[in-house]
């Protein structure tokens, strides 16, 4: 044996042992001879139910004799197989005599498929989708060229270039010695394992002091770095989808609370009005009739003016709460009964009923002989009014998809033209009017001024509502999708677009996904090709793009937030306050968060035992709709 063999296969036995035992360390298994405590295949059997998460059935568990030996040797061999899983020239006998060679080339095989990837048996669109997000992540730093998984990792500035991209606050790139190979090497090591968590798999001499590292065990360590930063950014992200969750919420809770504020402040005028009228009394003088007649035109010019351009403003509110709970999927806001629309209508109603009999009262004390013309001027008011009533209704009833209601909301918006034409004939009536020094009218509670004023109204309502809904659509539409990444994307599709067909083979594909982060189990990645492939086979450049924009894409639906939740959690039921913090949610969001959310009342971790923990899963049930409610 060489002398260059014989160290590669200490840094493998060393690498795979330390790889080995931080898996079977969860069943407070630990081995110190990779090849001698595998030979009873013991070890081997626990390796593969934790890495498969199924059980291989029964076995020797204290074999005594070879033949218990090579027993539990070929139930492993077997599971192996029969996971598709490509093994060469290796039987029980290699196993159970400990034939070093093939025992490191078996443990390649399971770190290949169970650790770098699954992508496929052979490992090579493995090496090269991670070799890819190493040339990607450290393309920006002149001192470091990742050509390989061998020599261009001896200076230890690729380590320190990863942490540097993905953790500056851990590293200073800039101030290190780039002539201390050692020093740097060492200090990536440190801060990989103290502070991201990442296994001690290799020795700074295993890289810095040999021409050629072993490149198996740089992948099987690399690996660790691969899995680690990629499951950081989805926290990440995660705590960003949050703290945009927030945001869009705390829009509409204030919109909310304004609502009910405005709402129970109009019913209550509209209460007071109702009582003045009640308690009025004429002493059957013309001055005080007049001076009444006065002060009901005031209030119709002022008090009722306001009314009425806040009644139609909390119904346009009510209406964009429901289109911006509806633009998030989230369940539709419903006021209490007694601030309902239906509650303003009849108490509306029942100030125009009091409004009509004031009026009448009025005009009967002050009459007129001129009824034809206040008949004419009555009918056209009341329809004209009916009109702008029943677009003001057509405008706040408005609910579904913003598209339609854009499409409606234009149509009514061209309706708006001949009301002016109709206006110029009541303004020749009023005219009329006042040159007959007709001042009441029994048969409307309109006048000129206010049709002018409601039609303004009506109008301002129209184009508020256009202008909302455009808004709705534009943020409905946006994306995360950056030049940068969409340069990316393709750069990662050409790469692999192997025969030049445009087109991505399975194989291809999962090797993509791969390079860019997406790392699924091999049935995942099956089905999540056969959806974007459709019956073509391959997946073209437009389906792939397509595809990435999906899973880049922040929709920011309560599904995807409590999906969020989930991941910040780490899987828990619950949140802690430290959870929120390291997933990068502002502190204002996370303060604002735990003021909200109900205490967790359930078992925790023990890690967890003295921290407060908050149950977001009750937390987001009030968001999410009864569909999404029954689906978990």
């Amino acid at each position: 044996m060489s002398v260059l063999e014989s160290s590669w296969i200490k840094v493998q036995e060393k690498t795979f042992g330390k790889w080995l035992n931080s898996k079977i360390s969860t069943r407070s298994l630990q081995i110190a001879d990779l090849v001698k405590d595998l030979s009873d295949g013991t070890i081997l059997i626990h390796l593969l139910e934790i890495l498969s998460q199924e059980s291989l059935g029964r076995y020797a568990a204290k074999p005594k004799m070879r033949v218990q030996r090579f027993e539990n040797a070929n139930i492993a061999l077997d599971f192996i197989k029969g996971r598709k899983i490509q093994l060469t020239n290796i039987g029980a006998e290699d196993i159970v005599d400990g034939n070093r060679k093939i025992i490191l080339g078996l443990i390649w095989t399971l770190i290949l498929r169970f650790t770098i990837s699954d992508i496929n048996d052979q490992g090579l669109s493995a090496r090269e989708g991670l070799l890819l997000w190493c040339q990607r992540k450290t393309a920006c730093y002149d001192e470091v060229s990742v050509v390989d998984f061998s020599g261009s990792w001896n200076d230890g500035l690729a380590f320190c270039a990863l942490l540097d991209i993905h953790r500056p606050d851990l590293i200073d790139y800039d101030k290190l010695d780039k002539s201390d190979h050692h020093g740097n090497m060492q200090l990536a090591f440190d801060i990989a394992s103290k502070e991201i968590g990442i296994p001690d798999l290799l020795d700074v001499e295993d890289v810095c002091d040999v021409a050629k590292p072993d490149e198996r065990s740089l992948m099987t360590y690399i690996a660790y770095w691969f899995h680690a930063f990629s499951h950081m950014e989805r926290v990440e992200n995660a705590g960003r989808r949050v703290e945009k969750f927030v945001s869009n919420m705390q829009g509409t809770w204030e919109m909310q609370n304004n609502y009910e504020r405005r709402m129970r402040a109009l019913l209550e005028q509209i209460a007071q009005q109702r009582k003045l009228w009640e308690i009025a009394k004429f002493d059957n003088t013309y001055a005080d009739a007049k001076a009444q007649y006065n002060n009901f035109a005031k209030y119709k010019s002022k008090d009722k003016r306001t009314w009425v351009g806040e009644k139609s403003d909390v119904a346009g509110m009510l209406g964009n709460i429901k289109t911006k709970l509806n633009t998030y999927h989230l369940n539709p806001y419903e006021p209490p009964e007694e601030l309902r629309l239906e509650a303003l209508d009849q108490s509306w109603n029942g100030l125009m009923t009091a409004e009509r009999e004031r009026s009448r009262i009025i005009n009967n004390t002050i009459r007129d002989i001129k009824n034809n013309l206040r008949r004419s001027f009555a009918d056209k008011a009341n329809d004209f009014a009916m009109a702008l009533s029943t677009i003001s209704m057509s405008i706040s009833g408005l609910e579904g998809d913003v598209e339609d209601q854009l499409s409606h909301t234009s149509q009514i918006s061209q309706h708006l033209a001949p009301m002016d034409q109709f206006l110029e004939v009541i303004a020749k009536l009023d005219k009329q009017c006042q040159e007959a020094n007709i001042e009441e009218n029994d048969y409307t509670t309109y006048t000129y001024d206010e049709l002018v004023y409601e039609l303004s109204l009506v109008r301002s309502s129209v184009q508020k509502k256009l202008a909302f809904l455009e808004n709705q659509m534009v943020a409905r539409n946006m994306t995360n999708l950056t030049p940068i990444q969409l340069e990316e994307f393709e750069s990662v599709f050409r790469h692999f677009d192997r025969d030049l067909s445009n087109s991505l083979t399975e194989l291809e594909f999962s090797a993509a996904l791969a390079s860019l982060g997406l790392v699924y189990d091999e049935h995942e990645m099956h089905d999540r090709f056969v959806d974007v492939a459709g019956r073509g086979g391959a997946v073209s450049f437009e389906q792939f793009i397509r595809f990435m924009v999906d899973v880049t894409e922040d929709q920011n639906t309560a599904e995807q937030v409590f999906e969020s939740f989930r991941d910040v959690a780490d899987g828990k039921p619950y949140v802690t306050e430290m959870d929120l913090t390291h997933s990068l949610i502002p502190d204002e969001v996370v303060q604002q968060l735990i003021e909200t959310m109900p205490p967790h009342k359930g078992p925790d971790l023990q890690e967890d035992r003295h921290m407060p923990k908050y149950d977001y899963v009750s937390f987001m049930k009030t968001f999410l709709d009864n569909k999404a409610n029954g689906h978990r």
